[in-house]
């Protein structure tokens, strides 16, 4: 199938559940397809001549966003997802920007609205008795019946989802049914899911790694899928056992805040048997497999879909030795450096599998040709720095060893430079990440006056650890494969890590606030060049 459109006009003869809500309600994939349907009428006649075609939604993970999904593909039009955890002038212009329509909320979100100068914008408020009757002359409309605003093809805009924030200042990603429809293919395909399978949805579904990993397969194998309205590590195994999931997908912190509930001998009783994301370490994968029996497995891929890189199910013993990978190049991809253009040569390593040569082997992955990437929403700025003269420049930092391994290093936004070697700050945390009091970990750069940037680390400890300075230094000691620029300069302790509304952390927020506004937090220092660490005292 070429579209989602295609895909859901499947879904409409499709027999058995298709949707499991937050609330306990369940959906026929008929009854989806039809409500699809009723709601992509109902745009159809408001749509405005000159108007672009973007249907706002702002709501949690609700049969609702799900059934405004499906009626955007229908309609020719565009759904985008915006972020409910923004306030003020930033969620303003995120509506502004992305030219919505109309918008579909609910009761709970309307004091997010107020006083934002959005009054003339039409919304449909999706808990009030006036929805219900705006939908009331469509009920009957079939998929069939539905008369999209414009054609319907593989290149039509489906999606505007805004980028996590992590790195700065969100931008509007758009994404074709093409990409979706592919992505659900794929996907479905090395996964082997079936009409059998739940695929359950515990990120937001205003974020691209929701409906393009999970919501997308489930549509294209005719798997259920069942909906998180938000987050819940408490909820997760919970969550998982009642809808009976096998199939889940993740993204940046969630995965370590799962693994931070407390243990019960019945975990791996469970019916999951895959799961896909990106940004958990290895050894939270392999924590995750031993306690809940279900193997996971990442990929690299970004927001914008340029460049995508399949994890194997297993890396050879000497890769895995060296962490961060993620896969392998191939001809159309290569390693840049930052400041000549020109190809990094490959990475070198000891025996114990530390980076010889990461101030010449790190450099900015690139590809060839735009991928999946079909441009920012009115950003050609940001679109030219993405994609330029054939080439798509993916934003991240990696090395590559002489067979043709993939190892991430960090965002270029990440970037840590410490008397001109380059850091990898995925190798650094995965490092720290074994150090039993360690909980979570976040490394960044800090200025200095000398080296350029100084390390600094944000610590969340288990419950009833305390940092131990001496022990801290002796652990860093003993670990082979710890650069001798990667011992961090300063250690904060804190009870938890800043992150996105999508769990990824944000190392922007905590280079800000530096070793100098961290609140009530602790700030341990390595001083001059000695291996221990001293309390900084910052009232003097």
């Amino acid at each position: 199938m070429a579209t989602v459109a295609e895909l859901i006009g499947v879904q409409s003869r499709h027999d058995g559940v298709g949707l499991l809500g937050p609330d306990g309600l369940r959906y026929q994939h008929t009854e989806i397809a039809a409500q699809a349907a009723t709601r992509a009428a109902l745009f159809g006649d408001r749509h405005r001549a000159g108007m672009q075609p973007h249907i706002g939604v702002l709501l949690g993970n609700t049969d609702e966003f799900a059934f405004w999904l499906s009626a955007a593909a229908l309609a020719g039009a565009a759904l985008v997802g915006v972020n409910p955890t923004r306030r003020g002038a930033e969620l303003a212009r995120d509506v502004r920007h992305a030219e919505c329509e109309l918008l579909v909320t609910s009761r709970a979100q309307l004091p997010l609205l107020a006083g934002l100068g959005l009054e003339t914008l039409p919304l449909l408020v999706v808990d009030e008795p006036d929805y219900r009757e705006a939908l009331e002359p469509y009920r009957g409309v079939t998929v069939a019946d539905v008369k999209p605003v414009a054609p319907v093809t593989e290149d039509t805009r489906l999606l505007l989802y805004f980028t996590s924030g992590s790195t700065g200042a969100p931008k509007a990603v758009t994404c074709v049914q093409g990409r979706v429809a592919a992505s659900g293919k794929a996907m479905a395909e090395r996964y082997e899911l079936t009409a059998s399978d739940v695929c359950y949805i515990p990120m937001p579904m205003f974020h691209g790694n929701a409906i393009l990993a999970n919501w997308g397969p489930a549509l294209v194998a005719g798997a259920a899928v069942a909906l998180r309205e938000r987050f819940s590590a408490s909820g997760f195994l919970p969550d998982v056992r009642e809808y009976q999931a096998t199939y889940f997908t993740y993204v940046g912190r969630a995965i370590s805040y799962v693994l931070a509930t407390p243990e019960r001998p019945d975990d791996a009783e469970n019916p999951l048997r895959a799961g896909f994301g990106t940004e958990a370490g290895p050894l939270d994968r392999e924590r995750f497999e031993q306690r809940f029996g279900c193997h996971l497995s990442e990929g690299y891929g970004a927001s914008e879909g340029g460049i995508n890189v399949v994890a194997p199910r297993t890396f050879p013993p000497s890769v895995l030795a060296r962490g961060a990978a993620v896969g392998r190049t191939d001809e159309t991809l290569s390693i840049v450096d930052l400041e000549t253009d020109q190809p990094c040569p490959p990475a070198e390593f000891d025996a114990a599998g530390r980076l010889l040569n990461g101030a010449t082997a790190i450099g900015e992955l690139v590809g060839t040709g735009p991928g999946g990437f079909t441009g920012y929403w009115n950003n050609p700025t940001a679109d030219a720095e993405r994609y330029s003269e054939g080439r798509y420049r993916s934003g991240d930092l990696f090395y590559a060893d002489t067979d043709g391994w993939l190892y991430f290093a960090a965002r270029k936004a990440d970037r840590m430079r410490v008397d001109g070697e380059n850091i990898s700050v995925a190798l650094l945390e995965a490092i720290l990440a074994r150090w039993t009091p360690v909980e979570a970990v976040a490394a960044y750069a800090v200025p200095d006056e000398v080296t350029g940037d100084a390390v600094m680390c944000a610590l969340v400890l288990r419950q009833g650890a305390a940092f131990d300075p001496a022990a801290f230094a002796h652990f860093l000691a003993e670990q082979p494969d710890l650069g001798t620029k990667m011992a961090p300069r300063f250690i904060r302790i804190t009870p938890a890590l800043t992150t996105t509304a999508t769990e990824k952390v944000s190392r922007y927020v905590l280079r800000e606030q530096g070793w100098w506004h961290v609140g009530d937090d602790a700030v341990w220092a390595r001083l001059g060049r000695g291996t221990g660490y001293e309390l900084i005292d910052r009232d003097q």
